[in-house]
Formats: C-alpha cells, structure tokens, sequence
C-alpha cells in the first residue's frame, strides 16, 4: 500500500540560516540611492559603493533603530537619518557619532551595524544570512562565510543569460515542494506549445543522495512536451540527458546537455516573510544562439510556466488559511518529504553539533503519473 503522510507546518524551522540567498536584482540596484529588501523576515538595506560593488546591512541603526534606509549614502558610509551617525557601508562599523564631545572617549569603532557578505553573479545580488544574534546581543564585525554565493553551472564560455523573478503568497515550504512536485504539471501548466493533460503517462525516474540535497539522475527528457521534441530535431536523440538537482535550503538546479549543446537553471524560492516568499529563475544556455528574440522567447515561456505557478500558489492559500491537516503519498511526493527530512537533520546537526545524517540511505527508483 502506498504510503500516506500528513503534514502540518513547524514555524520554527521555516527559515534556514547559515546559507546564501538571492536578495535583488542586479538591474534594481541602482548607485547613488539606498535601497530595502526583506529576506528570512530580515529587513535589508542594500546599495552600491562609488565603485559599484554591492552591499548589505540590517536596515535599522543600532542606536535607537532608525531604519538606515532613510539614511544618506555618499559612496563610502550610510549616515542615519535621526542623529547622523555613520556607518561603513560594506563592515558596519561605526565611523562618527556627532554627539560625542571632545572629552568623550567613547570607542565608537567597537559599534557595529549588522553587516552581511554579499555577492553579485548571474545578474542577481546574494546575502549571506548567519544564525541570528541573542536577543539584545550588539553586532560585531560579520564573519566570512565559508563557502562561495551558489552559480548557475556553465559548460562553455559563451551562452546567453536571462532571469525573471515572481512573488508568491505562501510559505517557503509550500513555495519549494511545489517548485519539485512531479505531478501537477499536466493540471496547471497546460499549453498548446508545452503538454495537456492527455499527454499524462507513467514515468519512472532515478534518484540518488548529494551533500545537502538530491539528485533525479541523469536521465532521458520527458516525451510529451514539445520543446524537448524541438530539441530532438536540434542535436541527437540519445545523447540528450536531463539531471535535476535539490540542494538545501531553496535551490533547484536543472541541466540538459545534448553533446556540445547545453542548458541550465538555477532556481530559488526565498522567504521573505512566514507566509511570503519570491521564486527566482536563471537559465543560461549555448542552444539555439542564432535564433533572433532567443532570450525573450524562454522569458516567456519561464515566465507562463511561474504565473502558473503564483496563481496556484494563491489559490492554495485560500485553503492553507484555517491550516488543515495535509497529505503526502508515495511516490509523487516523496521529494517534497526527502525535502522535510533533510531540513530536519540540518537543524539537528547544528543542535547537536554533529555531522547531518541524510535520510536517504541511497539511490532509490520513483514511479507516477504525469
């Protein structure tokens, strides 16, 4: 009998910290001005310095909680807008309090804005979130993250590049298993150019374990969608493969690779509050690069496919209002409670202080209809 699961949502493990996450555009990061932005319930405020590199900092002044954004930017250091203090934009560290007199000798440097890494690639700016502070516990100097903001993978060095980002109102659980859900993609993303629900068949598909994540294996593309057909015409058949990665604590990753042709993805979702979260796609690609309106044409088609998506996702929201008790079944969704279990063994590795355990023993075979 297939298993049957039910699920109700753990608010305090929603958000993950200690990880990278996509905070804003790169377009929408203009110099000269400040901007804001909330991640993990956060609020940010972001900028560029005189030499165009980003940065980001808790928006809110630790004197008295000033939001910095109200602030003024003169290249180099944020000067809140309540008593004019002054911060370093990319550190935090305090660089002038005005009030102080000259027989003061308050050391001011000791005083911290909450300053976070950050990074920019792939026409987005990443934020580095650690665990957050004890209440009432002052920032200090940011610590360096150990590993680099995620790339999408690129197999050559010319590819076009596009994005496109969409709001969707629910949690970032519901945001992400319906980001990997297998099934429901012959009911919400129907279209004359993609698949309909009659094209529905049984698949079966591979899966295997990676740090911090999953693999659906490297696999042949689906039959009943008409751009893998279109793509079958462009390179051969059998050397067309799909592989799909989920890695905690939003990516999905897809790549398909037709001999010297190749496509990938990175796509997150991320929370920006309990019951909001932001789904970012980035694709880069070698296929197709004659073709006139390339980038604008996978736009749109990305862009159906996540108005598709927000649209469920506002539907379902309707539903998840009176918080029901909810269902998972083999094997459609057990991606979405491998998901669950690897969140759960991160959190209690960083509780324990020992190594994750990854609840899945190893490679493993799925069946459904779609």
């Amino acid at each position: 009998m297939a298993e049957i699961a039910t699920q109700r949502r753990a608010p305090d493990s929603l958000m993950l910290y200690g990880f990278w996450y996509r905070a804003m555009e790169s377009g929408a990061l203009t110099r000269n001005r400040l901007h804001k932005a909330m991640v993990l319930e956060i609020p940010l405020v972001l900028g560029r310095d005189l030499q165009g590199k980003p940065f980001a900092l808790q928006d809110a002044c630790p004197h008295r909680g000033m939001p910095l954004s109200c602030g003024q930017f003169d290249g180099q250091q944020i000067e809140c807008s309540y008593h004019g203090w002054k911060f370093d934009a990319h550190s935090g560290q305090c660089r002038l309090i005005p009030s102080l007199t000259a027989d003061q000798e308050l050391k001011f440097d000791r005083i911290y804005a909450g300053a976070y890494a950050c990074e920019e690639h792939d026409n987005y700016v990443w934020v580095f979130l650690p665990d957050p502070l004890p209440p009432g516990a002052g920032f200090t100097k940011a610590a360096e993250p150990a590993t680099s903001a995620p790339r999408v993978p690129t197999f050559s060095n010319k590819y076009q590049i596009a994005h496109l980002t969409a709001e969707l109102p629910c949690s970032v659980d519901h945001g992400i298993i319906g980001l990997m859900d297998p099934a429901h993609g012959p009911f919400v993303h129907q279209a004359w150019w993609w698949r309909s629900r009659h094209s529905i068949h049984e698949k079966q598909k591979n899966f295997e374990p990676i740090p911090l994540g999953f693999r659906m294996s490297a696999h042949t593309p689906s039959s009943n969608s008409a751009p893998y057909k279109l793509l079958r015409m462009y390179a051969e058949a059998e050397a067309i493969t799909t592989t799909i990665d989920f890695v905690l604590p939003n990516q999905r990753y897809e790549t398909i690779q037709a001999g010297k042709y190749w496509f990938a993805s990175l796509t997150t979702v991320t929370p920006v509050t309990r019951d909001h979260c932001r789904v970012d796609v980035v694709a880069c690609w070698n296929l197709f690069r004659w073709m006139p309106f390339s980038a604008g044409l996978l736009k749109f088609v990305f862009g159906k496919f996540v108005e598709q998506d927000r649209r469920t996702m506002e539907l379902q929201s309707e539903g998840l209002k009176h918080d029901p008790h909810l269902m998972l079944i083999d094997d459609a969704d057990r991606p979405a409670k491998w998901y669950f279990a690897l969140k759960a063994a991160h959190l209690e590795a960083k509780r324990t202080g020992q190594e994750m355990r990854h609840p899945m023993s190893g490679p493993v075979t799925l069946k459904w209809r779609s």
